[in-house]
């Protein structure tokens, strides 16, 4: 599936079924390949992936096989990205490094007037109130400001989200700048990729 390979994805998996292989257990890794190797290049493998492993369930062998050869065979024509796969594996290096880090003040929820006092809260923007709906606030912890761990592909609809991506950067971007010019006091980290 991952070289984009109908038929060798096709010779396989049927030799794994009659092997005797678990068809739940290819049926799952067919749901895996969906989110890790196609990812948002084509969101729909993910459903599709899942679909074929409620017919199975419902159909049983040797009817059910049909539907895992369909899910797999558009799993191996869907674009690729691995790009989710690798967000989540730095996020989870992140979180193994510094796993306590503190929810920065602006975006913890300032219940009592002693949180409000304190802070919390302070800055805060709703994104749907905003004209571009975004917010242009920092959620990520202080050390770990301006991280990218989603970095899409130019593959599928991965393109599509890559521009959305780079024009929410901008956006912020600006509301930073315009943030420091209004009030040059405010302590504000600017963004930043660090990887």
């Amino acid at each position: 599936m991952r070289e984009s390979d109908p038929d060798a994805t096709i010779y396989w998996l049927v030799r794994m079924l009659e092997a005797g292989e678990d068809p739940l257990y290819v049926a799952r890794r067919i749901v895996r390949f969906a989110s890790e190797d196609v990812g948002l290049a084509d969101p729909r493998a993910l459903r599709i992936a899942l679909d074929a492993k409620d017919a199975f369930d419902f159909l049983g062998m040797p009817e059910g096989s049909l539907a895992l050869v369909e899910a797999a065979v558009y799993c191996a024509l869907a674009p690729k990205s691995n790009a989710l796969y690798e967000a989540e594996s730095e996020a989870k290096h992140d979180v193994a490094e510094k796993p306590a880090e503190p929810v920065p003040p602006v975006i913890r929820n300032a219940v009592t007037k002693l949180m409000r006092e304190v802070g919390y809260g302070r800055g805060y923007k709703y994104a749907h109130a905003e004209p571009e709906g975004v917010g242009g606030i920092e959620c990520l912890p202080e050390t770990l400001q301006g991280r990218r761990y989603y970095r899409p592909r130019a593959s599928g609809e991965e393109a599509e989200l890559s521009r959305r991506l780079e024009a929410v950067l901008k956006l912020r971007q600006e509301k930073w700048k315009r943030e420091e010019s209004t009030d040059p006091g405010r302590k504000r980290s600017k963004p930043r990729d660090t990887r």
